[in-house]
């Protein structure tokens, strides 16, 4: 037995303005029903779940494992997403990391 890998499902409050965000941020439509979405980028999924009641993105995310994470922040920044609170930076656990908000309010952290 093995775990495979783990794709975070987030809500979303309509799915095609979701995808049209993350394509901005390099990710590619993979799928997409009245009521969910799949956005992909080199492997890596995040699904997406139409929801109605709007405090639920505000209180859920995920974090992305990445290489390149200097590059990446670059990137982000000059697309204005990066969360104000939570900037490049080493946490105590040993980990640099960012965060930014999708358009639902799902904080979605990127970590190397």
């Amino acid at each position: 037995m093995a775990f495979i890998s783990a794709v975070p499902k987030l809500a979303s409050m309509d799915i095609q303005r979701s995808i049209a965000f993350y394509e901005k941020l390099g990710f590619t439509q993979s799928a997409h029903y009245p009521d969910y979405g799949i956005v992909e980028q080199d492997g890596v999924q995040i699904h997406l779940w139409l929801c109605t009641d709007p405090t639920i993105p505000k209180a859920t995310g995920c974090r992305i494992n990445v290489s390149g994470i200097d590059e990446l922040f670059a990137t982000y920044s000059k697309l204005g997403v990066i969360h104000p609170n939570d900037p490049l930076t080493l946490k105590p656990w040993g980990l640099r990391e960012f965060s930014i908000l999708d358009v639902d309010g799902n904080l979605v952290t990127f970590a190397e």
